[in-house]
């Protein structure tokens, strides 16, 4: 049986994405193709990522697989569903059996039917593939209904949508990801030759407790499951071994979620006695000065802490129950540790006032991280952010053509608004930080606030105009 995995992120294709140039290795493919293998089913992973579509398309028609897993996402979709197209019309590709899984599925499972998909998998994709890929494998192709975790249309066009699948535990039993499949050093030269310092991702958990009105769990679900920390040193033993990366990304949404896992990932590195330099996200309120010495110890050279606003009224709006404070008291006890600190900024959440927009400058201004992104609220379908604005859309979309990113709702200004908002906390808290680092005002500290000023006079433009 030839069984092909692939997605859909193409960074030569994407010029926001050349731009950025940070790309990782689909890591969610790599696992079932990893699980599928250890149940002796060998299989193919086409990776996109610095392919062409036509590279794919050529591919598909050379190779016809008995089955085709496409995994898809917010940014991907919209080559996923010229994909889905491409197999369609294509004569010889009738016999393979088209699936799609990934986090933008669960909520959209008739509209990937209905683009060309046959079958979708939401939830975790490991034991639902496998029970899918015997199932042909016994001339069982259509009627599916015994495997829990897809959805198809019957031979009598009815949606037919089987039992959510049991999340796998203990996670420890998942094998590594497949990083075999794909040319990893594609990825750590792109890192090296952009960035100065290859890296690779690795993830320990599955799920988040956490209840954040604008974040999808459609995959993993609120859950909290986690490798333990002896499995996780012998991975990156491995990479080190293999790969030789300068560097680790873990890509879990709360890595310090638990402080005795932890403290156990720390003496598990302790007993191989090395460290491989990393990075990772979490929560403040997660975060302790006894825990930031224990990431200092285990190798952690910057910790991304959300914070999203700097307004404890939209913090509570957004149900991350977490205090403004102890946000800022956390970005700078890890910058006086040693450890970079960056954090994530969102702007124009409901309910959001020109006032906790400048509260959001000053949290900044006080918390003085070293890095910051910012991006403009958008509702994701499922979320609790998305059920709060439904009525309020501003428009019907195409979904065969946008993605949740381009949802826009009533908000407390416009969206021009927004744009020139962004580059005001942008350039503010950039002339903010370049006093701090130089003490004086010089040509470059003066273009930042020309930029910054300029920005608040388009605010206050667009928020009369309304």
């Amino acid at each position: 049986m030839n069984i092909l995995f692939t997605h859909g992120y193409f960074i030569k294709e994407d010029e926001k994405e050349k731009a950025i140039m940070r790309p990782y290795p689909p890591l969610g493919i790599l696992y079932i193709s990893a699980w599928l293998e250890q149940k002796g089913y060998d299989n193919t992973v086409f990776d996109t990522t610095f392919a062409y579509k036509v590279d794919l398309k050529q591919y598909l028609l050379k190779t016809r697989p008995t089955v085709i897993a496409f995994y898809t996402n917010l940014m991907t979709k919209l080559n996923i569903i010229e994909l889905l197209q491409f197999v369609k019309d294509q004569d010889s590709l009738q016999d393979s059996k088209v699936v799609v899984g990934g986090p933008d599925v669960s909520y959209n499972i008739e509209n990937y039917l209905l683009a060309g998909a046959d079958v979708v998998v939401f939830g975790e994709g490991e034991q639902t593939m496998l029970e899918l890929v015997q199932s042909i494998e016994n001339g069982v192709k259509d009627e599916l209904a015994h495997i829990a975790g897809l959805a198809y249309f019957s031979a009598d066009s009815q949606l037919i949508k089987t039992a959510d699948r049991e999340r796998i535990r203990p996670v420890d039993s998942l094998p590594f990801p497949n990083r075999k499949k794909i040319d990893m050093q594609l990825y750590l030269d792109v890192w090296k030759g952009f960035h100065g310092k290859s890296t690779m991702s690795v993830s320990t958990q599955r799920g988040c407790p956490y209840t954040c009105k604008w974040c999808s769990t459609a995959v993993y679900g609120q859950s909290y499951r986690r490798r333990s920390p002896e499995l996780v040193v012998e991975e990156m033993a491995l990479l080190k071994e293999t790969y030789h990366p300068d560097a680790l990304w873990f890509v879990d949404d709360v890595f310090t979620v638990s402080h005795k896992w932890i403290e156990g990932f720390n003496a598990a590195l302790k007993k191989r006695g090395w460290t491989i330099p990393y990075e990772c996200i979490t929560r403040a309120e997660r975060m302790s000065p006894e825990i930031i010495q224990l990431l200092k110890e285990s190798g952690c050279f910057r910790v991304w802490i959300g914070a999203e606003s700097g307004s404890q009224k939209i913090i509570d709006r957004m149900d991350r129950r977490v205090k403004v404070e102890t946000v800022q008291s956390m970005i700078q006890l890890s910058r006086q540790s040693g450890i970079e600190a960056g954090t994530f900024i969102m702007l124009g959440y409901p309910g959001e006032t020109e006032d906790d927009i400048k509260a959001t400058v000053q949290h900044l201004k006080l918390s003085n991280p070293h890095h910051f992104t910012i991006t403009l609220a958008y509702p994701i379908k499922g979320t609790g952010l998305y059920e709060e604005i439904e009525a309020q859309q501003l428009a019907d979309l195409d979904w065969n053509k946008t993605t949740d990113r381009d949802r826009d709702f009533e908000r407390s200004y416009s969206r021009k608004y927004y744009d020139y908002a962004i580059r005001w906390v942008v350039n503010e808290v950039n002339y903010h930080q370049h006093k701090l680092e130089n003490g004086r005002f010089n040509i470059r500290g003066f273009k930042t606030k020309t930029k910054s000023i300029a920005a608040k006079l388009g605010m206050l433009y667009h928020r009369q105009s309304k």
